[in-house]
């Protein structure tokens, strides 16, 4: 099991973003949760085997029809055991 949070840059809000990659990680299996940024990125938290994690990647880099990923990064993170995947309009309390 490994964590990763990932920064989508692009035309990535108002296209449906959030809601496709709920719909992806709960496919895949991945848990966590995804927001927009006030600076215009949206935010992922991902945890899984690596093997989903990069299924889920690859998805990420392209998103949905209408969304155009210029850039995509991810940080390795501590795992927080997440439950599900949510979509979330703010940040959770650490």
């Amino acid at each position: 099991m490994k964590h990763i949070d990932i920064i989508v840059q692009g035309k990535v809000q108002g296209v449906n973003y959030r809601q496709s990659t709920k719909a992806v990680a709960d496919q895949v299996g991945v848990k966590g949760y995804v927001l927009n940024q006030d600076d215009g990125n949206v935010f992922i938290a991902a945890e899984a085997d690596e093997m989903l994690l990069d299924i889920f990647l690859d998805w990420c880099k392209d998103g949905p029809e209408a969304a155009r990923v210029s850039n995509l990064t991810t940080t390795d993170g501590e795992l927080k055991n997440y439950r599900n995947f949510e979509v979330l309009k703010k940040p959770p309390v650490q």
